[in-house]
């Protein structure tokens, strides 16, 4: 009985060990199909799997499918950078735009080798916004009053409870026109020889548009959809008989109703930021 549980254990460990080495050899040539949706405001998850594909030597291609209006201006920036290091590895990156790739949605999509959209995509809505509820009046109503010690006059800006002065909003603007000019840098990094800065400039006010629209002005390469993207990457890379693979993302429930989880949604809550978002 001792020597038959040694071999049960012996042929455990075993199998384990097989399994860990088999899973680190190359899997044919393969083409990976990521996917991100929603508001896009944490952007580790989604930078941790781009970064893991840019090392694993059997994927040969990345087609990202982007389905999101927008989010905030560092998390976009974020996955931006990451798809640009992913393209240092010489593997090439396609976009697919679904229902919508506005705003923050594009910015991720900017570095792409080549962009698809769907005719009727809602695409554009390149701007930068910046909002605030203020609960100045309903507060007093109710006999609230609210008050700041800072440090310095614009430590409570954007505060709710009270009014922004002219000084305030002329220094917000001055923010937002910074990130407003990196989003136009940007786009003009990969696609200044499909659409040039004053082009780019005269439609770059936030407003929305269709994808044939886009196709027509230089934001995207093509018209087509997900499977068009995927032959694009494989083309790209050189590779003959690729083996697609979606990338699996684990949704909880409240990300599947409300596009968020609870992570997203305390940073979304806790601070007011600066949107890549399109807004209606």
């Amino acid at each position: 009985m001792k020597k038959f549980l040694i071999i049960l254990i012996i042929l455990f460990v075993g199998g384990i060990m097989l399994i860990s080495v088999l899973s680190r050899i190359p899997v044919g040539e393969r083409i990976a199909v990521l996917t991100i949706d929603g508001v896009i405001i944490n952007p580790l998850p989604i930078i941790k799997k781009i970064d893991r594909l840019s090392e694993d030597k059997s994927v040969k291609a990345l087609v990202i499918r982007v389905d999101s209006p927008g989010g905030s201006v560092g998390a976009s920036q974020e996955i931006y950078r990451a798809i640009e290091r992913f393209k240092e590895k010489g593997k090439p990156v396609v976009v697919s735009m679904g229902n919508i790739a506005a705003s923050g949605g594009y910015y991720i999509s900017a570095p792409a080798d080549f962009i698809y959209a769907n005719p009727g995509t809602i695409t554009g809505s390149i701007g930068v916004i910046i909002q605030y509820i203020g609960y100045k009046e309903l507060l007093s109503k109710i006999g609230i009053k609210a008050e700041s010690i800072k440090t310095g006059k614009f430590k409570d800006t954007l505060s709710p409870f009270r009014d922004l002065t002219k000084e305030e909003k002329d220094y917000l603007k001055r923010v937002i026109t910074d990130s407003y000019e990196q989003f136009i840098d940007a786009i003009l990094k990969y696609r200044k020889d499909k659409i040039t800065e004053e082009e780019l400039r005269k439609i770059a006010d936030g407003r929305v548009m269709t994808g044939l629209k886009a196709k027509e002005i230089g934001l995207v390469d093509e018209i087509g959809n997900l499977k068009d993207a995927i032959d694009k990457a494989a083309e790209l890379a050189g590779v003959l008989k690729p083996r697609v693979f979606y990338v699996e993302e684990k949704k909880s429930f409240l990300k599947k109703i409300l596009g968020g989880d609870i992570e997203d949604l305390k940073i979304l809550n806790s601070y007011n930021l600066t949107y890549y978002l399109m807004d209606w």
